[in-house]
């Protein structure tokens, strides 16, 4: 997959069949576009095009909603597209000048005079240009004017599935892990750099990795434990994880901690990613270490129960 920061560098292809949309999550609904607009180009010996937008236009639209939260970053979104077969992606500045432009003038100049767009194919509720002004029914009503095919996703084939990626972020921040991996036809990612901790874990025979999310934009599902996979160095450890402030033991700032069964090497300064398979329990201030001790034992019981029947 080729990745373009803007239009300046694209050069025409053969038969581009084109999509447009933030495509944040890349989720099964999204999935039914590319898988379409990958059949389409298959069949006419053409190559796929996604319009895509960072940073993500609620975040320049809309500055001041603080708990903005994608379930993608940019780099992630790239490595999920390229598997659903986009062959160019066109990751266009949002700004709040670029917002402004018209819809006929983003159809005129992008799609027409610089994709020169064969096909172009978008969800039922797809909408572009200022003010969200551009939409199905206007593309279809100058089709022939434009002198490109269109085809529209249907709400019907959306919906059925229920998919949307307001429903995966609700489920992601009350911990049902299930029903937002359902969502996404996957397992929620995360992934960051290990940093130094406090090795209270450690102390109690529980060492723990404390991951740096690079992204202040990413969503960080419900505080509390999780089973959860962990990529590292192209291998897959089992482990749990713990999302909060640490009560037990007086934390005053959030961190995202994993422990890995039957693992001893070094992980400072590693990059892994995450898996989050299932909810185990929220948060909980213990006694004392004791307490909190015979929990994780209990948890990793649970852990490494559901690993051996799944």
């Amino acid at each position: 997959m080729k990745i373009y920061e803007g239009l300046d560098d694209f050069h025409p292809v053969n038969n581009p069949v084109v999509t447009i949309g933030t495509f944040d999550g890349v989720h099964l609904g999204h999935q039914k576009i590319l898988s379409r607009i990958r059949k389409i180009a298959d069949e006419i010996n053409g190559e796929t095009i996604l319009i895509t937008f960072w940073p993500h236009p609620r975040l320049v639209l809309y500055p001041q909603e603080h708990n903005i939260r994608l379930l993608t970053s940019f780099e992630e979104k790239c490595e999920m597209l390229e598997q659903f077969g986009i062959d160019h992606l066109i990751s266009i500045p949002f700004t709040k000048e670029f917002s402004k432009m018209r819809s006929h003038d983003f159809i005129h100049e992008i799609l027409i005079k610089k994709l020169n767009t064969r096909k172009l194919v978008i969800g039922y509720d797809h909408r572009f240009g200022r003010g969200r002004e551009g939409g199905f029914d206007h593309l279809q009503s100058n089709q022939d004017k434009y002198g490109f095919d269109l085809e529209e996703i249907p709400r019907q084939d959306i919906e059925d599935v229920g998919i949307s990626s307001t429903k995966i972020r609700k489920a992601l921040e009350t911990g049902d892990i299930k029903t937002a991996n359902s969502f996404l036809g996957r397992e929620y990612l995360i992934e960051g750099t290990i940093i130094k901790g406090q090795q209270i874990g450690r102390s109690m025979g529980f060492p723990t990795a404390n991951i740096s999310i690079p992204n202040e934009y990413k969503l960080i599902p419900r505080d509390g434990a999780y089973i959860v996979d962990v990529e590292l160095d192209g291998r897959i450890w089992n482990g749990m994880l713990n999302i909060g402030n640490r009560p037990t033991v007086s934390g005053e700032t959030k961190t995202v901690e994993v422990h890995l069964f039957d693992f001893e090497d070094n992980l400072y300064g590693k990059h892994l990613k995450v898996y989050f398979k299932e909810f185990l329990r929220p948060e909980k201030k213990f006694g004392n270490l004791e307490e909190l001790k015979a929990q994780l034992e209990k948890d990793k019981f649970t852990a490494k129960s559901f690993f051996k029947n799944h």
